[in-house]
């Protein structure tokens, strides 16, 4: 019976983060924003009401006085009544302010502007009330039950009780009123909405508006059972994200109900540490959301996303560095004068700037290149600490060994941090390492049994006990420990600066490398990554690997700095504040993450307002304003300005040979090659090069493609044709790995089946996309290398051959998203070729070319033909298609109903009833009308 005591006893923590979880999905449903600032909003609607009952009320515009006196305390109804109205109010003006404009914007970079606004919030309210901890009397009526010798107040169940009826009622309204209806409609298509003369955004503030008030009602009805802070909700947020997916932020009875066994579960925990010994005293709680949270992703996340179903994060431009040298030298000049020229706390700033710089660049292998958006950072930073402490204490083992190590098992657990990745991506991500980090401080930073700490050695200056000291760092007799005081030294700094210079040469020469350029095409498209044979798992895992190793020894370092390795140091709260710094600075750069070491609370430039402008109180309420002004206005940072500032020729690097050179060359190469070869006729009786046999289709109970058999012989370009929705795309994503199949695919005698797509893309099978799938943020050639085989090792001269032989090697240094769709396409078919693979899958590579650019794109590619390339050709440009091919296959509903030389395909009369259309008065032999049909 203590079971279900202690299941009770969770049920009012519980109904909390069912309230804010109900909250997060209301908002979800009608702007598309996962809003983190819910918990902020929550626990500022506490604080009015506990100043309201109290005769005060909460001002938050800094510069007046913190609290109006009202004259007269106020009871719980008016009291209740006027913060909720508050809280709606706030709702609807963070609606209107910020994310209103944002309507358009992707997913992931409304959550990043709702940090901002969570942060912004947060801020305000320390500034505002400071230490002051209002006590909040009670609300409902007391009152207590006895269950298996356990007394259990009854507060918790009444608290319960409102959030289910909360939830029913917004059931209800979602359900069977007009404005729930409206709701759904819009959520499900905005322009379907309007074409219906419904408003998105009056439906969106109205539900925003509700929303927050419950998430203001969840904070005054939690607020007699915990203490008021100015950080107490904040991580509530974490079990209400769990319930919320659990409801896939649309179902509400799913997410209340979720948050209800989260809270209870959560309490059940305490209950079993003290039945099984065995069991971690620290951080058992916190892994209740984190399992569900991982489960729930990996259950229903999958290795690569679906068609259509792309990730847009708008992350901003990646810069490929140019000339190293020269800016490296510059950099460690001024820094060495820097540390010289200072002394004191000014030179322990600078310090400190180099530390988070290193952090930084953890943050921009990861999430700048990568595209994988961490909220753990300065928790991998912190395992690199703690895991310092224990080897040096345990093992007494030496500088640089012992800090080397320490952040290999960073690195190790970025790589636990990252396996989610695996399945999921986005959104969903910064979620899961959200509750990672909570759980990691929770269960091990904060945990003596794991901290190394002891009552011996435990710090006075560390609320949490959890503190070791660290030995000072000496290297062949200098020692390089930090000082104190005035004295800090010299040769830390020395040694931070060398520590970031390595790791800022090393993201250089990552973002240069062929790794580099594939952890940029996962980043933008992990399905054309993985057609291109990029191992995209792998690939994710790599970069948390690096970016967890480069965290680590900012991490190591840190703890040098203050000697030891506290838990306070690498709070989840303080690691979203570093996360935003580094976002306003820029995550997608290494000159970005420079400013940011700049920026970082602790910093340089937050030490320097503090001390000559009395800023310092007001700096993290600066970071929040600036997150949500550099998310709505350039995703690439303050940074990005930077880089469009015109530099010296000195600075920009020079290279041997330029693109352009090497490009030329290679096309005059590739047009005596095309001069002295022919397309050859295919020879039937050849083995075909790939052969699709009885490949079949299903989605439940559709049959999208229907035993279909089809040969590829070499040097043969065949074409697929059919109407829109035959199974032309699906039947090629069958073929290279894309979707679950039936049937044999055999390329060169090698089955295919089970293989995944980079592996199917290794073997000789190369794609396109119908909708181009390039990556915007990339050249062009660097497009184009991601393309070239692994075995490969002339990049340059491959990538100048492909360029060549499509007559754009001009557009070499262009930017992908500058690109004419026309100019796209050929990018596109120039990837593939530039894998040089055995059979190439074009699916409508001439969308987005006139008739003339058409021809001449068939003329490219049967010079392609000529070298070798077997190719498949979806194209709905009959012309192209009948002109081209040596074989064309017509797919009607997913199956074959013809089959042959063009000449036959173009009089067949079952392919003109079926697809062509009827021979008009142009009669049997031409195809202008079927062109034109298939054009509309």
């Amino acid at each position: 019976m203590d079971h279900f005591a202690y299941l009770a006893m969770g049920i009012g923590n519980g109904a909390v983060y069912a309230a804010l979880g109900l909250a997060l999905v209301m908002t979800f449903k009608s702007s598309g924003v996962v809003n983190f600032a819910t918990g902020a909003i929550a626990l500022y609607t506490a604080y009015t009401y506990a100043y309201l009952r109290q005769g005060k009320l909460l001002n938050p515009i800094p510069g007046f006085d913190a609290k109006i006196d009202l004259g007269a305390n106020l009871s719980i109804v008016p009291a209740m009544a006027i913060s909720v109205v508050i809280a709606t109010l706030l709702g609807v003006g963070l609606y209107l302010v910020v994310f209103r404009p944002m309507r358009t914007a992707p997913a992931l970079a409304k959550a990043v502007a709702a940090i901002g606004v969570m942060l912004v919030l947060q801020a305000l309210i320390s500034l505002r009330v400071k230490d002051d901890s209002p006590a909040v009397r009670y609300i409902f009526p007391q009152g207590s039950l006895t269950i298996g010798g356990q007394r259990v107040t009854t507060d918790h169940f009444w608290l319960a009780a409102v959030v289910i009826g909360l939830a029913v009622c917004a059931a209800l309204v979602l359900r069977y009123t007009r404005f729930g209806i409206a709701t759904e409609a819009a959520a499900e298509s905005e322009k379907g909405a309007l074409v219906t003369g419904l408003s998105p955004n009056r439906i969106a503030v109205a539900n925003w508006a509700l929303s927050s008030a419950t998430a203001g009602l969840a904070g005054i009805l939690i607020a007699p059972i915990t203490t008021l802070s100015p950080f107490a909700y904040s991580l509530f947020l974490v079990p209400a994200l769990a319930a919320a997916l659990v409801g896939n932020f649309t179902g509400i009875g799913v997410t209340v109900g979720a948050g209800l066994a989260i809270g209870m579960l959560m309490s059940e925990v305490t209950k079993l540490q003290d039945v099984f010994a065995w069991l971690p005293r620290y951080g058992l709680g916190e892994a209740v959301p984190l399992v569900l949270i991982l489960g729930f992703l990996l259950i229903r996340g999958q290795a690569l996303p679906g068609r259509g179903a792309l990730i847009r994060q708008d992350l901003g431009r990646t810069p490929r560095p140019a000339g190293l040298i020269i800016p490296t030298v510059i950099g460690v000049v001024v820094v060495i004068a820097a540390l010289y020229l200072t002394s004191g706390s000014m030179r322990l700033a600078v310090i400190m700037s180099l530390i988070f710089a290193i952090i930084a660049l953890s943050q921009v292998v990861i999430t700048g290149y990568a595209g994988q958006v961490s909220l753990a950072q300065l928790t991998l930073a912190g395992a690199g600490a703690f895991t310092l402490a224990r080897i040096t204490a345990d093992w007494g083992l030496p500088f640089p060994i012992s800090p080397l190590l320490a952040a290999g098992f960073a690195m190790v657990i970025g790589i636990v941090v990252g396996l989610p990745s695996l399945r999921v991506r986005g959104l969903p991500l910064m979620v899961a390492t959200l509750a990672l980090a909570v759980f990691l401080e929770q269960a091990w930073f904060q945990n003596p049994d794991l901290n190394g700490q002891s009552e011996q050695l435990k710090n006075l200056d560390d609320p949490t006990g959890a503190a070791l000291r660290i030995p000072d760092p000496t290297l062949f007799g200098i020692n390089m420990a930090v000082g104190s005081g005035d004295g800090y030294r010299i040769s830390f700094g020395v040694l931070c600066l060398v520590v970031l210079t390595s790791c800022a040469l090393g993201v250089a020469v990552l973002r240069r490398s062929r790794l580099g350029a594939a952890m940029l095409a996962v980043r933008a498209n992990e399905r054309s990554a993985a057609a291109a044979g990029v191992n995209v798992g792998a690939t994710k895992l790599i970069a948390f690997a690096i970016a967890s190793f480069i965290a680590g020894l900012g991490g190591v370092l840190l703890a040098y700095q203050q000697t030891l390795a506290a838990a306070s140091s690498y709070a989840v709260l303080a690691g979203i504040g570093l996360f935003a710094a580094f976002y306003i600075a820029g995550v997608t750069s290494i000159s970005g993450a420079m400013l940011g070491g700049l920026l970082a609370p602790g910093a340089l430039l937050a030490f320097v307002l503090d001390k000559y402008l009395h800023f310092g109180d007001f700096y993290m309420l600066a970071t929040g304003v600036l997150l949500v002004l550099t998310v709505v206005t350039s995703p690439d940072g303050i940074s990005g300005y930077l880089h469009r500032i015109p530099l010296p020729s000195g600075l920009k690097g020079k290279s041997g040979r330029t693109a352009a050179d090497s490009i030329g060359a290679a096309t005059a190469l590739l047009g005596d090659v095309e001069r002295a070869g022919s397309d050859p006729t295919s020879d039937p009786h050849r083995a075909p090069v790939l052969a699709i046999n009885d490949v079949t289709v299903t989605y439940g109970t559709v049959t999208a493609v229907n035993s279909v058999d089809l040969d590829l012989r070499p040097g043969e370009i065949v074409g697929l044709i059919g109407p829109n929705g035959a199974g032309k795309t699906t039947l090629v994503d069958a073929i290279s790995g894309f979707v679950p199949a039936t049937g044999a695919i055999v390329l060169g005698g090698r089955s295919l089946t089970g293989m995944s797509p980079h592996r199917r893309a290794r073997a000789g099978l190369g794609r396109s996309f119908q909708d181009v799938e390039l990556y915007d943020e990339l050249t062009v050639a660097e497009n184009v290398s991601v393309g070239v085989a692994r075995a490969e090792h002339d990049v340059t001269g491959t990538v100048a051959q492909a360029l060549g032989l499509l007559e754009i090697a001009e557009l070499a240094d262009s930017i992908v998203a500058d690109l004419s769709q026309g100019q796209r396409q050929l990018v596109s078919v120039a990837r593939v070729l530039a894998g040089r693979p055995t059979v190439a899958l074009l699916d409508e590579p001439a969308a987005g070319l006139d008739s003339t650019e058409s021809r001449w794109l068939g003329e490219r590619l049967r010079s392609a033909a000529s070298r070798g390339v077997t190719m498949l050709l979806i194209d709905h440009d009959m012309d192209l298609v009948l002109r081209v091919c040596d074989k064309v296959v017509v797919l009607d509903l997913g199956e074959v109903v013809a089959s042959g030389p063009p000449e036959l395909i173009r009089t067949d009369p079952s392919v003109i009833r079926a697809y062509l259309g009827s021979a008009g008065d142009d009669g049997p032999g031409t195809t202008g009308t079927a062109n034109e049909e298939v054009q509309a």
